[in-house]
Formats: C-alpha cells, sequence, structure tokens
C-alpha cells in the first residue's frame, strides 16, 4: 500500500520573492520573515508518520540544496508555469497513489485537516480545502483515474473563482470539500489569524 504524500509548496524566503502583497503592506523583509517561520512551524507540526511530506522548492536549483527547510524531509523542483501547471507537475511525478498539495502560508492547518483529506480520497477522486477568499490551501488527488487533459488549466489564480474554475477542471472526477481556512495575503488577514500574529510562531 502506497503511503499518501503531503507536498509544501516552498519559495525560498527572501524578501520581495515571498508573499509580496503581505509585504505591500508591512515591508518586504518583514513579510519574509513571517513566511519563513510560518512555513518552519507549519512543517514541524505536520511532519507525521501517516504520509510522507514532501517539499516543492522554487527557484528549482536554489531550493533543492536551501538549508532554510529541514534537510530531513525529501525535495522536488516545482518546475516551471503558472501555479497551475507547477501543481499538476507534481501530481505525474508523485503518482500513483494518493497526494495532496498545500501552500506553506495558512496558519491554521493541522494534522487533523490533512488526515480528513486523505480519508475523503477514499470515496473521491478529489478533495479540496477551501480558503475564505474563493481559492483553497489544500488539493488532493486520490491517483485512482488519469487526469483529464483541461486539468488545472485556465484558472483565475488568485481571485475568488480560483476553486470554482479549478473544480470546472476536473470533468468526470469526482471531488470533495473539506474545511475552510483563512489564508494570509494582506497585514489585515494577520489579524484573523492569531496563532502567527505573535513573533516567534
Amino acid at each position: 500500500m502506497i503511503r499518501p504524500r503531503l507536498v509544501v509548496m516552498l519559495k525560498e524566503p527572501r524578501a520581495g520573492r515571498v508573499k509580496t502583497r503581505l509585504g505591500r503592506d508591512i515591508g518586504m523583509t518583514t513579510a519574509a520573515w513571517w513566511f519563513r517561520h510560518q512555513a518552519r512551524s507549519l512543517l514541524r507540526r505536520l511532519d507525521d508518520p501517516r504520509w510522507q511530506m514532501v517539499l516543492a522548492v522554487s527557484p528549482d536549483r536554489e531550493g533543492l540544496t536551501s538549508r532554510v527547510w529541514p534537510g530531513h524531509l525529501g525535495r522536488i523542483a516545482q518546475g516551471r508555469g503558472d501555479l497551475g501547471a507547477r501543481m499538476a507537475g507534481v501530481f505525474r511525478r508523485l503518482a500513483p497513489g494518493p497526494v495532496a498539495i498545500i501552500g506553506a502560508d495558512i496558519p491554521g492547518i493541522e494534522r487533523d485537516h490533512i488526515q480528513r483529506a486523505f480519508a475523503a480520497l477514499g470515496a473521491h477522486d478529489a478533495t479540496f480545502g477551501p480558503a475564505t477568499d474563493g481559492g483553497y490551501w489544500l488539493i488532493g488527488m486520490a491517483g485512482r483515474r488519469a487526469m483529464p487533459a483541461g486539468f488545472l488549466k485556465r484558472v483565475r489564480w488568485s481571485s475568488p473563482h480560483a476553486l470554482s474554475d479549478t473544480i470546472a477542471t476536473l470533468g468526470p472526477l469526482t471531488c470533495s470539500l473539506g474545511d475552510c481556512l483563512p489564508d494570509v495575503d494582506e497585514a489585515r488577514d494577520l489579524a484573523r489569524a492569531p496563532r502567527l500574529a505573535a513573533r516567534g510562531n
């Protein structure tokens, strides 16, 4: 039996490279600092023997050798293209078997959220963790059926339509919706994420 894979999408936490919308509010250096500590906290919290955690890193070459992220976790390069192309590439490389992809900027993700997502893939081809802004913090694929040709194409990323657009690319595949969590894109979002509003978490 293939152990489920949990993929965390990560960028190197350099000022001006990550969380640029947040950076416009609080400064690019502070935003990069926030992302680095948020991501490290998330990786510690979600490391679990029930699944294999894999880091999908960017930029490809720098991320594969970075010392910022835990060395015991496997890494793959995100590759080129928009977010949809990169995520579709991850699913194809890690097939077969259940794979879930999350971002590293969702403060509220806990192990129970991940376990419920993998459980949902027992009865569905895909599952999503909706975000409060119309996007999603998790996309999971059971890996039992081939992905449609248009999978993750023509999605309006960073918009209120991201989740509905993505579901439309599934074609005949079945899907479920899981826990809804807020992400952090702007300074006002930090106030809704008290877990990480304090420095050091």
